[in-house]
């Protein structure tokens, strides 16, 4: 069930990377072609399949539909086979919800350089429900991990504005934050190593050739750190 539903899911979250760093709305907006503005139809929309079937293309007006939707949506799809590797039962489905939000605000960064509240604030309440519901009697160390997770990536906001000057940028302790809900304060400190290994290892693929910059993939790296560190942390 959780495979069939990956691709649907994958299809809103798509909705959600496109349209909240534009403020346009999520859940009143109709979807339409980003070219002709034509509302589109059951059929256009069946997430993998639609977008085989039309060959990439708007069924009206033949422009090409961004290939970030399918992309998503398989990645949706592996985000619930990976997890079914590491866990069965109710963490299934909590790893499946963790991975999908994980999976939005790490692309949102990367295409747009925000990681908007809207999807922090749900990862780390659910977080803290999951605690009650898989470890009841570990749920204060996940609030003190959500609490010391914020608190350590405001700190590092805070020196990275005198050192470099600038805007105050929060939202990486907001997500740090809501990870270390999910995952507790014991094991905040290999999510912060693992993302800073993440750019690095950007950097040195790209050979310094695209202006990639430890800010421009933080969030990404800190997704995929914490996400690494709750399907694998035995293994830390």
């Amino acid at each position: 069930m959780l495979a069939l539903a990956g691709p649907f899911v994958g299809s809103l979250l798509g909705v959600l990377v496109m349209r909240l760093p534009e403020g346009r709305p999520v859940v009143i907006g109709r979807s339409a072609c980003d070219e002709c503005h034509r509302p589109l139809g059951p059929l256009d929309m069946v997430p993998l399949v639609s977008y085989a079937a039309l060959r990439g293309r708007c069924r009206y007006c033949g422009a090409r539909i961004a290939p970030i939707h399918p992309l998503i949506e398989m990645a949706a799809l592996g985000v619930v086979v990976w997890a079914a590797t590491a866990t069965t039962g109710s963490t299934l489905i909590a790893s499946c919800v963790y991975g999908w939000l994980l999976l939005a605000l790490a692309l949102t960064d990367l295409r747009s350089g925000v990681l908007p509240i809207a999807l922090t604030l749900p990862l780390a309440a659910f977080g803290l429900i999951a605690a009650w519901e898989i470890a009841p009697l570990a749920l204060w160390d996940h609030v003190e991990g959500m609490i010391a997770g914020f608190a350590f990536g405001a700190v590092i906001a805070v020196a990275y504005k005198l050192l470099r000057g600038g805007e105050l940028r929060l939202q990486e302790a907001a997500l740090l934050g809501a990870i270390g809900a999910w995952i507790a304060w014991q094991k905040l400190a290999y999510v912060m190593v693992l993302a800073a290994f993440v750019p690095a290892a950007a950097l040195i693929g790209t050979r310094s050739k695209l202006p990639i910059t430890m800010r421009n993939v933080l969030g990404a790296a800190l997704a995929l750190s914490g996400w690494l560190v709750w399907l694998h942390g035995a293994a830390f």
